[in-house]
């Protein structure tokens, strides 16, 4: 007879499937039509008569995916790197002290995330052309990691306050100074946040469109979802196998980043649920 413990968990596995399914069911279909012949793409057949692993090497030497791929690695993470180094001091200063205007400006990040980018994409595109700066991934970098700075001040103020005040004054009191309290005692702690906050950081610059759209005008600084938009655009004909390859490979770094990380993501997920 199967135990309690075993029948609970079928139970719960019976009552998640359907959440799993409709996660799982898009990427199992760009999945198979990215393994499908030209012919057979569009037919309601669901598994292809032959899977065409030719479609990826193909893909990657007629689409010019390499190099958007390396564009998008450069923006994401030296924009993520930025936003974490920016965001530690402030978030870290709200945490801690105490100063006129804090609750103003804690109340300022949070309204500020209700502001969708798309609405300053004509004022920031202005502004670039204004500086002669259109076309450089640079500015994506910068752009990037302004919009990012306030979610990760807020996520980080949030966690940093759950550390508690007597392991610092404990180093303070062996003679350790503020600066290495911080780094080796204080940010320690706070590990699973930091990533946490990088990952979604990550995130938000590796999928970013509008604004890559705008400010991008040659084909060598395309980023990967504007290279993958740009095989359906002003096309007559549409290559939808190459397309789903192309979608394949732009999510497997990020796939690939949260099986790395996952350990930290659920720590940092869970942050003040326990204390």
């Amino acid at each position: 007879m199967m135990s309690a413990k075993l029948k609970r968990s079928t139970l719960f596995w019976i009552l998640l499937s359907p959440i799993v399914v409709v996660i799982l069911f898009p990427y199992a279909v760009m999945t198979i039509s990215s393994l499908k012949s030209a012919t057979e793409v569009l037919t309601p057949n669901w598994w292809p008569t032959e899977l065409h692993w030719q479609n990826f090497p193909e893909m990657w030497r007629t689409s010019g995916i390499a190099p958007a791929l390396a564009n998008s690695l450069y923006v994401s993470a030296l924009s993520t790197a930025l936003t974490i180094l920016v965001s530690i001091p402030a978030a870290y200063a709200l945490s801690r002290y105490q100063f006129a205007g804090r609750d103003a400006f804690r109340q300022f990040l949070l309204v500020s995330q209700m502001l969708s980018p798309i609405v300053l994409v004509i004022g920031l595109f202005r502004l670039v052309a204004g500086a002669g700066m259109i076309d450089s991934l640079n500015v994506l970098v910068v752009i990037y990691t302004a919009f990012n700075i306030a979610f990760c001040v807020w996520m980080l103020q949030s966690y940093f306050s759950t550390i508690p005040r007597d392991l610092e004054e404990a180093a303070w009191m062996e003679g350790a100074s503020r600066w290495r309290t911080l780094i080796s005692v204080f940010l320690p702690l706070a590990v699973p946040a930091m990533v946490v906050t990088a990952i979604f950081t990550f995130i938000n610059a590796w999928n970013e469109f509008v604004i890559a759209l705008t400010m991008l005008r040659t084909e060598g600084s395309y980023t990967l979802p504007i290279r993958v938009f740009s095989l359906v655009a002003g096309r007559y004909t549409v290559d939808w196998h190459y397309v789903m390859a192309a979608a394949f490979v732009a999510s497997v770094p990020v796939a690939v980043l949260f099986a790395w990380l996952q350990r930290y993501l659920v720590r940092g997920l869970s942050i003040g649920a326990v204390k």
